[in-house]
């Protein structure tokens, strides 16, 4: 298909464009758009055929489920059988915001978007452009990250036309997305509440709304079996890679640069932080500071396509803390590296 490319550098003059694509969405076709995380490929999150072909542009697994957008919380009464008190309560502390909560879904959910699960993750983005589209459409929008599946979630337009173009009706270029990693992920399904996916909104940000102890699934920080059913984006395979083959470093900087000089050849890249740049032995692209986890957020994903633009074959990415939003740029990174790490000294 021709993809469009339609620019917003004012939502006062964005009317033409974001109606344009709430049509395409009404009827069922594809539109990329910006949150506040990073770029989605929308479709009518109630229509199995438009649902469909979602997987197809992205080529992505069909035991991967989607995530619903809505812009009120009139609109999550419909696609999900319950609302705990929990869920209110975070509704009000994080919504509009980086927030996913996984509920029991209705029947008015395709089983394409929850990938045949009995529960659908929904959120409320707070990107001007996301909630205006959503809006104008009137439907609730199914979109996970606007790329191809296993590469790096764009987090500019550019990003989304070198993945999609030609795959989708429309791209809506609204800029770079300020929080750079897709949202944190919280179960509500279960016994008790449980983190899927971490993002910008922290475990320790969730522990001060929830009623109930908050525990860490095991597939943040470990890769689950591969019969494993998926509940939560990012959970299960390989995610967010460069074409080059990374392996996260843990270790302090002079042990950093010592496994450096040892592995130096060609198409052997350093990802670390921006410090570092003049001190390694081998071609360096950072990621942010050591000590601002909410730039790292914002830079990783652009930081790994770079990797891939600068011909990359092998990156040693030097791991970042784990404290807060760290723990999401960890987990991003550990997923990129296939789970490959090195411990070295502190």
């Amino acid at each position: 298909m021709k993809t469009e490319l339609l620019t917003i550098h004012d939502m006062t003059a964005a009317r033409p464009a974001l109606e344009r694509a709430a049509r395409v969405l009404r009827e069922g076709g594809l539109v990329v758009f910006p949150t506040e995380t990073v770029y989605g490929i929308g479709a009518n999150a109630l229509d199995p055929a438009a649902i469909a072909g979602i997987f197809r542009a992205k080529g992505r697994p069909q035991d991967n489920p989607l995530i619903v957008h809505i812009t009120r919380m009139e609109e999550l009464e419909p696609l999900v059988a319950e609302i705990p008190e929990d869920a209110r309560r975070l509704a009000e502390r994080f919504w509009p915001g980086p927030l996913t909560m996984v509920l029991p879904k209705t029947p008015a959910v395709p089983d394409g978007v929850s990938a045949g699960l009995p529960t659908v993750a929904v959120r409320m983005p707070s990107h001007p452009v996301a909630r205006a589209l959503i809006s104008l459409a009137g439907v609730p929008v199914a979109a996970p990250s606007a790329n191809m599946s296993g590469s790096p979630s764009p987090t500019t337009a550019a990003h989304c036309v070198a993945d999609l173009d030609g795959r989708v009706d429309v791209i809506l270029d609204g800029g770079p997305c300020p929080v750079g990693l897709e949202s944190t992920v919280l179960t509500l399904a279960g016994e008790t509440p449980r983190l899927l996916r971490p993002g910008a909104v922290t475990p320790e940000q969730l522990r001060e709304v929830l009623s109930t102890p908050l525990t860490i699934d095991d597939a943040v920080l470990h890769k689950i079996d591969d019969s494993a059913r998926a509940a939560s984006p990012g959970m299960k395979y390989k995610h967010y890679a460069p074409g080059a083959e990374v392996t996260l470093v843990h270790g302090g900087p002079g042990a950093y640069r010592a496994l450096l000089a040892d592995k130096a050849g060609t198409g052997v890249f350093a990802l670390t932080f921006d410090g570092d740049r003049e001190k390694l032995p081998v071609p360096v692209v950072t990621y942010g500071s050591e000590d601002d986890a909410a730039a790292q957020a914002e830079r990783l994903f652009a930081a790994l396509r770079e990797l891939d633009e600068a011909g990359a074959r092998r990156v040693y990415a030097r791991a970042p803390d784990m404290n807060g939003v760290g723990l999401a740029v960890y987990n991003r990174l550990i997923r990129a590296a296939g789970f490959r790490e090195i411990y070295l000294e502190k």
